[in-house]
């Protein structure tokens, strides 16, 4: 099946169902423009896959300052640029480099305010500051019929929805469901709606803060055990921790000798075996146990800790977009059957890739980047 293209519209906005898998940065289109469909992936790619994703495009307006102004500062930008944003939106720009086929279900003004971000990149501590202003009114269900609905998921092999929207996500998850679609959640933070979506996922990503956030647990790792304790459904959950990497923890079916050990232990003693000399990601992983986190209950379960790529100091320019570029890339190598090793230093390597350049698209990395071609020929050719 082509990838799927349809707008439905009314007199306030445009609901896009799916946009060309290249390019996404023409969604924001006018009354004379309509997003284009293009697919150019080989039908035989055992990589070629549909993943439908819903939740947030936003328009980024990125100004580079020298250093970031003090109250009541007037200061000028030493540059700008403006392109698409939004987790999903930022995602499945990811996932379209590296060669599969998106479709998005979001909405943007046709005369009203569309979501746009103002993101403030400060160069002398490369950190970002994002200022968001949403879109107005939100999508709800009932904008999003069945048949648009039926033909958006049709043929997908992955679902993906960034907690925005939540009504209407909900609506597209529990369909997925039905359709034995997996889903990844990307937990930024507490959302409304969030913990419905959570109950529906194969796969989660979160942010550094949210799984203490979410279940009170005391240290991260505990929190772990207590996520996957809370969603019997999930199979993974990963924490991003930025230049510090990310933790993953997989569910495992015990064994007849599974050890017990200290979640909060075991974690330790896999950061000891860290080489900090080296630059490129890396994995270290513990074998499976019954992991016990005190208070909370006990899993069985694999740890991992990945690392992040030292990027140079005169390479690093903007980590806007880095995690977006994480998830995109976690999404591919489910798709591609990537071990958990493989898959957390590939996307490592998407996301340090992405750091590289101004914005959360400018950096993503196509199938034919020296720096993860690696990866994917390493797969075709173990699929050969």
């Amino acid at each position: 099946m082509p990838n799927l293209c349809t707008v439905s519209s009314n007199a306030s906005s445009n609901f896009i169902f799916g946009v060309q898998p290249h390019n996404f940065y023409n969604v924001f289109g006018s009354r004379r423009t309509r997003p284009r469909c293009r697919v150019s992936m080989s039908s035989s790619d055992p990589q070629n896959a549909v993943v439908v994703g819903c939740g947030s495009v936003t328009m980024d307006f990125l100004a580079t300052v020298a250093a970031y102004p003090k109250p009541d500062d007037k200061i000028r930008s030493t540059s700008l640029k403006v392109q698409g944003g939004g987790n999903v939106g930022n995602a499945l720009t990811c996932l379209a480099r590296l060669g599969l086929n998106p479709r998005l279900i979001s909405k943007v003004s046709k005369e009203g305010t569309s979501p746009f971000t103002y993101i403030i990149v400060d160069n002398q501590t490369k950190t970002r500051t994002c200022i968001h202003t949403a879109g107005y009114p939100p999508m709800i269900p009932d904008e999003l019929s069945k048949s648009s609905l039926l033909s958006a998921l049709d043929g997908a092999k992955f679902a993906y929805f960034d907690g925005r929207l939540p009504d209407t996500a909900l609506v597209v998850a529990q369909e997925a469901v039905r359709k034995n679609i997996p889903i990844l959640i990307d937990a930024e933070r507490p959302r409304e709606g969030l913990d419905d979506l959570l109950k529906l996922a194969d796969y989660v990503v979160c942010s550094a803060k949210f799984p203490a956030s979410w279940t009170k647990a005391s240290t991260v790792p505990q929190a772990l055990v207590s996520m996957l304790l809370r969603l019997p459904n999930i199979k993974f959950v990963i924490v991003t921790l930025g230049k510090d990497g990310c933790i993953m923890l997989e569910r495992s079916v015990d064994g007849p000798s599974t050890e017990e050990v200290d979640v909060d232990s075991l974690l330790e003693s896999l950061e000891i075996k860290r080489d900090k000399s080296v630059s490129i990601p890396t994995c270290i992983s513990s074998s499976v146990a019954k992991l016990k986190a005190e208070g909370i209950g006990t899993v069985s379960g694999k740890l991992y800790v990945g690392t992040a790529e030292s990027i140079p100091p005169s390479e690093l320019v903007d980590t806007t977009g880095a995690g977006d570029a994480f998830i995109g890339a976690v999404i591919y190598a489910i798709c591609a059957k990537f071990t958990p090793e493989t898959m957390l230093s590939f996307a490592a390597n998407v996301a340090g890739a992405k750091c590289r350049d101004l914005g959360a698209r400018s950096g993503l990395p196509y199938r034919a980047d020296p720096r993860i071609a690696s990866f994917v020929l390493e797969k075709l050719s173990s699929s050969a």
